[in-house]
């Protein structure tokens, strides 16, 4: 099991830095994401993909959940009224309420993706002031390790805290 950590960097060198030494302590680079504003260079540091750093995977799960659900009702509603085969409501029920999840999925997806992660509005007025924001994931024995190491080679890192669980989909 896995623990997702946040901490914010003060600049580029910094990060750098913060970098290597998870580096060193074994996190493979896959599991270190770095998300900054424009104006700040992180070309050399592991970039958050579009998972990571728009809503697209929340966006998701709510559409497919609302659209699953409106599609159910809806054929439920069409069965009431008369309006299907007698014999065949069931599964019009359910081949509705599956077309739902789908179109609700695809365009909550498409939404998502132009919203910033839901997780990180906590550190929006840091990264706009040219803040790196590192998430790292980590197992859960590791946790006290590294946030030990990140608090005592890098005393400008401020640790943020730590997400429970990694979702399945970052």
């Amino acid at each position: 099991m896995n623990r997702r950590l946040y901490f914010l960097m003060p600049d580029n060198q910094s990060a750098r830095s913060a970098h290597n030494d998870l580096l060193l302590a074994r996190v493979p680079e896959s599991h270190m994401h770095v998300i900054a504003s424009s104006q700040v260079d992180t070309s050399d540091l592991p970039q958050a993909n579009l998972l990571q750093k728009t809503d697209i995977v929340h966006a998701m799960q709510m559409g497919g959940a609302v659209g699953g659900l409106l599609g159910a009702v809806l054929a439920m509603v069409a069965s009431y009224l008369g309006w299907v085969t007698i014999g065949l409501e069931g599964m019009t029920i359910l081949s509705t309420a599956f077309a739902g999840v789908f179109i609700g999925a695809i365009s909550a997806s498409m939404i998502g993706i132009n919203i910033t992660n839901s997780r990180h509005k906590q550190f929006e007025a840091d990264i706009h002031n040219n803040k790196i924001l590192f998430i790292v994931d980590i197992p859960v024995e590791e946790v006290d390790k590294i946030t030990a190491i990140l608090q005592s080679n890098h005393p400008v890192a401020d640790v943020r805290g730590i997400d429970p669980t990694i979702p399945a989909f970052p």
